[in-house]
């Protein structure tokens, strides 16, 4: 019975070839990886690590958020896209009480590996900015009293 890589292994299971750039150029041709998918590997990636509780994106992904039919991948990430290499800016809204040193490594580790294994690209560098924090109770409180205030108070 053979087994293959798939992207949920981590690393160090992953074939030794993975994160090389020398798939994307060869005699035969060559493949460009677009700065919107490399956007969006970063982001999933981050998602995927608790105590982010969503990317933040600035003002400018604060903006599209509100652009009917708005796709929210690739609106929290900058990204820099060489022919071999990349960089990612993130910004993110992290849950309250999670350590923030350790999430910001858990979060590098984990868009690292991914992108590499992904788009073969080698990752630069995972720069993260801690926009805000999320605070579980406060949300309940707010949602608690929009409902009050959408509750009719005649039959």
């Amino acid at each position: 019975m053979s087994t293959t890589a798939t992207p949920n292994l981590p690393s160090a299971t992953r074939p030794p070839d993975a994160g090389k750039t020398e798939g994307l150029s060869s005699d035969h041709g060559s493949t460009t990886i677009a700065d919107e998918v490399v956007s969006k590997v970063a982001e999933m990636a981050a998602r995927e690590v608790r105590g982010v509780h969503e990317l933040a994106g600035g003002i400018g992904g604060r903006l599209r958020r509100l652009t009917p039919g708005f796709d929210e991948r690739g609106a929290g990430a900058s990204v820099e896209v060489g022919e071999k290499e990349t960089i990612v800016d993130l910004d993110l809204v992290v849950d309250y009480g999670v350590s923030i040193p350790q999430l910001s490594s858990a979060v590098r580790d984990n868009v690292i590996d991914r992108l590499e294994f992904i788009t073969g690209l080698r990752v630069k560098e995972v720069n993260l900015e801690i926009t805000d924090l999320f605070f579980a109770e406060e949300e309940r409180r707010k949602e608690a009293q929009k409902s009050r205030e959408h509750t009719s108070r005649v039959e």
